[in-house]
């Protein structure tokens, strides 16, 4: 392999690293392959409820080998996967091997994640497409205005 292209191939892998730092601190743990446990479920859950046009542009946004990440596995004859809030809290809580109880906590901290590493307004032309129920679990709660 050639310089250059080791370059390019250990800048693709930094890239991820920062991406997995970045949900690691968002967690509030030092535990890299939960951190990727949870970005991937995160990317996989979002992916199989998009419209295949609509993965594919999101996939566009992301580092390469996240973009491969996203699309392992994916079947795209099977998209979108219609699921209710209860249905996607399982199926996250079951793919990233966490409790149910932990997903609400989890899953606003990657979307917060995401969003920081991304072009404004990126994700939320993906998660515009979510059923209301599901994308509450995607965003952190709304903080109350200061009682005046």
């Amino acid at each position: 392999m050639s310089a250059t292209h080791a370059a390019e191939f250990e800048h693709v892998i930094h890239t991820a690293n920062i991406w997995l730092k970045a949900v690691s601190e968002a967690l509030g743990t030092e535990d890299r392959h939960l951190a990727n446990r949870v970005l991937r479920t995160w990317l996989h859950t979002l992916r199989d409820r998009l419209t295949v046009d609509s993965a594919a542009h999101f996939a566009a946004q992301l580092p390469e080998l996240l973009r491969g990440v996203y699309y392992d596995g994916w079947v795209p004859s099977s998209a979108p996967v219609k699921y209710d809030r209860e249905t996607y809290v399982n199926r996250f809580a079951q793919e990233a091997l966490v409790s149910t109880e932990a997903v609400p906590r989890i899953a606003p901290a990657v979307t917060e994640t995401v969003r920081a590493h991304l072009s404004p307004g990126q994700l939320e032309r993906a998660l515009d497409q979510l059923p209301h129920d599901v994308r509450t679990v995607l965003e952190p709660a709304p903080v109350p205005a200061p009682a005046g």
